[in-house]
């Protein structure tokens, strides 16, 4: 299971019958499927008081290439989203926070976030995609944190990882 739906969602489902134009059309990205960057925030809004009895921590996971810099193509985003959504717990919850970064809501301290997300960033340098490869921020979340203040702490993270280069982690920690 990817995702569970919020609490009180509507969980029916519709199905449409593609016309001919949207049946010769590409598929979306598996990224589409995730929730988006406004969920991660309603989600940690959610979670945050629960913190303050049991540790919770935030994982976002970047996609680095070596090519010309243009977006992510599609069969590699599927292969990745794929790929995460199989090796994260059943509790865990996965979502998207732009066009090549995953986020990972996880129970537990930061440093089972720091396994886990070694764990994630090795599997996707095993998938031998050319050229791509991951870096990853965590943040520990705190009941006193805003949900938009948790995100901001883990993609801090990420970007510093990033600058770092390819399966680096780096967790947010508060000045000294």
């Amino acid at each position: 299971m990817l995702n569970a739906p919020p609490l009180g969602a509507d969980t029916r489902t519709v199905t449409i019958a593609p016309d001919s134009a949207q049946a010769a059309a590409p598929t979306a990205d598996a990224t589409t499927l995730l929730p988006p960057r406004d969920a991660v925030l309603a989600r940690l809004a959610e979670q945050l008081p629960a913190t303050a009895v049991t540790p919770a921590c935030l994982l976002v996971i970047g996609l680095l290439r070596r090519d010309d810099g243009g977006p992510t193509p599609v069969d590699q985003l599927t292969r990745v989203t794929s790929l995460l959504a199989s090796n994260l717990r059943h509790a865990d919850w996965l979502a998207s926070c732009g066009p090549a970064e995953f986020v990972v809501l996880m129970s537990g301290p930061a440093v089972g976030g720091r396994v886990a997300a070694d764990r994630l960033l090795s599997a996707v340098a095993d998938l031998g995609l050319p050229g791509v490869s991951a870096a990853a921020g965590i943040a520990p979340l705190a009941a006193q944190l805003s949900a938009d203040e948790a995100l901001r702490r883990a993609t801090v993270s990420l970007t510093a990882a990033r600058r770092v280069g390819a399966g680096t982690v780096v967790q947010y920690r508060e000045p000294y």
